[in-house]
């Protein structure tokens, strides 16, 4: 039996047979070359090899024009081989499924193996049994990092498919697996399918889907099924072999995940409704050098030339130095401002995560006026003070405190940056910058019940 005949049997047509003899040959063909060599119009050449690209027969190098290519006619029919039986082991789930009476959302997938080359290319992968059985394959030739990103709902498409086990026995034989989700509350319980070994972290902003697969080559979805749940037939991936993308990629990553939450702490969002993320508060700026020089009173600077040993003068100045720091001890707010620490940002920041946290706890309210009823009996309620919302010359909310502010006054603790956080976190956490509500933040009256208005203002009206 030929090549040519056993190519046929596995399904494909005779020009796609010719096609990849050909590339399988002669790599880095342009689609006009290949047209030539088929005796048929670079149209049909490119229907060809689009097709072959999709079931990962076929490789693309990122040229200009574009060069095509195919693995030896081994590897080529392996791969046919094993699409088939994915295919036949999908009908059998399938069949049985039915027989049962059970719905059945088991994804086959299938897989394409890159060319040997050192140069830059591409292949675009139709559907998500192709693209998974790509994930799956990353897990297995993985020598040192396997990277996923699965935005909100790539879990259930992860856990639905032998991808997850081979990622977990990646896991297993020391490779650093990392996992970059958007948890959501219906799909935490997922998670819990990872080996103890892989390192998972949330982040709201992580909304794409792909994987990283050492420093050699990329994964990114292009297009994926708005329902979750789907079959992912339209699923698009877009798998670029190239070191230097790769390399791009990671560091993208890396700057990404210090940033992000570990699922520990992620997971109390959804299941013990708190924000438990650490908090990095500024604590001032400008020379820390120059204000401790200042506090202490002497010269921490380096001389420009030596200078004789002076021991009357090194002992005098440890005097001074150690009465230096006594006083600051002695007074220990005043201090911290003189030493550099801005107070007043520190303490609205912790405000503005309460309020966050707030804001947080009361996110099932969907009614504005019911949630900010609320939030004013929680207000209340800690003694903060007095909360109420006027409709004139807008919709905002006036801030009144137990105590007024006394911004002057070093040696007390700006309670009011605080309280004031609280309202501004909460707000914020609620209407965020890019949503339909724009907050303005104006100066009251001075009264004590009357220190500070919020103006929620609607954008479409905001000429």
């Amino acid at each position: 039996m030929s090549w040519e005949q056993v190519l046929a049997d596995a399904g494909l047509n005779e020009r796609e047979v010719q096609s990849v003899i050909i590339l399988s040959s002669k790599p880095k063909m342009k689609a006009s070359e290949l047209a030539t060599e088929l005796g048929t119009t670079r149209l049909d050449a490119y229907n060809s090899l689009s097709r072959l690209q999709e079931i990962g027969l076929v490789t693309t190098t990122a040229d200009r024009p574009m060069k095509f290519s195919s693995p030896p006619l081994n590897d080529a029919i392996e791969r046919l081989i094993e699409m088939r039986k994915e295919q036949l082991r999908r009908v059998e789930e399938g069949y049985e499924s039915v027989i049962s009476g059970n719905s059945w959302t088991k994804e086959s997938m299938d897989d394409a193996k890159k060319t040997d080359n050192n140069e830059p290319n591409f292949a675009v992968l139709k559907e998500r049994l192709h693209i998974h059985k790509r994930i799956e394959k990353f897990a297995k030739e993985a020598g040192d990092r396997l990277v996923l990103m699965l935005g909100e709902f790539g879990i259930l498409h992860l856990h639905r498919g032998p991808a997850l086990a081979a990622v977990n026995s990646a896991a297993e034989r020391g490779i650093k697996v990392q996992v970059l989700a958007k948890l959501h509350r219906r799909t935490i319980r997922f998670f819990n399918d990872f080996n103890e070994a892989v390192e998972i972290r949330h982040s709201d902003e992580v909304e794409s889907q792909g994987a990283l697969l050492d420093d050699q080559e990329v994964l990114q979805m292009l297009n994926i099924e708005s329902n979750p749940v789907g079959r992912g037939r339209e699923d698009a991936a877009l798998c670029v072999v190239s070191k230097q993308f790769a390399i791009s990629q990671a560091n993208l990553i890396d700057a990404i995940w210090p940033e992000a939450i570990p699922f520990e702490q992620a997971v109390k969002r959804f299941t013990e409704q708190q924000i438990v993320d650490p908090l990095k508060i500024e604590i001032g700026q400008g020379s820390f050098l120059e204000k401790l020089r200042s506090a202490l009173g002497v010269d921490l600077s380096l001389p420009e030339e030596d200078t004789p040993f002076d021991p009357d003068a090194m002992m005098k100045a440890g005097r001074e130095v150690n009465t230096a720091r006594k006083q600051l001890s002695e007074n220990s707010l005043a201090s911290l401002t003189i030493l550099g620490f801005d107070l007043e940002k520190m303490m609205r920041q912790v405000g503005r995560r309460v309020g966050e946290e707030l804001a947080f706890s009361l996110r099932s309210i969907e009614d504005h006026i019911e949630f900010l009823n609320e939030m004013m009996d929680l207000w209340e309620a800690a003694g903060l003070g007095v909360l109420s919302y006027e409709l004139e010359p807008n919709f905002h909310v006036r801030v009144g405190l137990n105590d007024k502010p006394d911004p002057g006054n070093r040696e007390v603790l700006p309670l009011w940056e605080l309280d004031d956080g609280i309202i501004e976190g909460a707000l914020m956490s609620r209407y965020p910058e890019e949503g339909a509500v724009e907050i303005r933040r104006e100066e009251g009256s001075g009264e004590l019940d009357d220190l500070w208005h919020y103006h929620l203002i609607m954008k479409e009206n905001n000429a």
